[in-house]
């Protein structure tokens, strides 16, 4: 497999944390969002991805985009160990909570939609993230075990820790939301979550590695 990825990019890094609990060897292949005006505008990196975004991953003799698209046929093609419950109220939880980040906050704070609001980014950013990190709070307060859904780590978690990181780096308050902050915490001390972080990619700027 060969993944095309950006260091920072959370829908990248939902990816690389499911290639590394699944144990799948990959190349990977870094394409910088803002070197010479974008890379993912390239005309070979629109042939591969029409839609011109990271991730897109060979698999299979397909390449596929959209990181949940991808992540759901990891799933099927490598089961174990699963990211999705075999009981089907816990299922819809985690694609509920998925939905949520994947839908309702990073489409709205990634990089071409910031590049529109000009100055007044960070706090665009913020408050798409703070709306619905006060619905996710509560709905973890009742889906929540160790992780996201229970003690078993799932697509929901692969979603969330990118989504926090996001919020650190927008300077969100994380105060008024500690199921999310413990969550979080716990998932970044599994050793899937560490190789993947930002901080330990390739394309990782000297002065940002960990």
């Amino acid at each position: 497999p060969i993944l095309y990825s950006y260091f920072r990019s959370s829908c990248s890094w939902r990816v690389r944390i499911a290639l590394a609990l699944k144990g799948i060897s990959y190349d990977l292949v870094p394409v910088n969002l803002i070197k010479d005006g974008g890379q993912q505008f390239s005309a070979e990196f629109k042939a591969l991805n029409p839609m011109q975004q990271v991730p897109a991953l060979k698999i299979d003799g397909i390449t596929l985009c959209q990181s949940l698209a991808i992540i759901n046929y990891l799933e099927e093609t490598h089961p174990n160990p699963r990211l999705l419950p075999q009981d089907p109220k816990k299922r819809a939880q985690v694609r509920m909570i998925a939905d949520h980040i994947v839908s309702g906050i990073q489409p709205l704070q990634n990089l071409s939609v910031l590049k529109q609001m000009g100055e007044k980014k960070m706090e665009w950013a913020q408050n798409c993230i703070t709306s619905v990190f006060q619905a996710l709070e509560q709905i973890l307060q009742h889906t929540a075990g160790r992780y996201c859904v229970g003690d078993e780590v799932s697509m929901a978690d692969l979603c969330l820790v990118p989504q926090v990181a996001n919020a650190e780096r927008f300077k969100v308050d994380m105060g008024p939301y500690p199921t999310i902050t413990r969550i979080n915490k716990d998932l970044l001390e599994l050793e899937a979550f560490k190789i993947t972080h930002p901080s330990r990619q390739p394309d990782t700027p000297a002065e940002l590695r960990a």
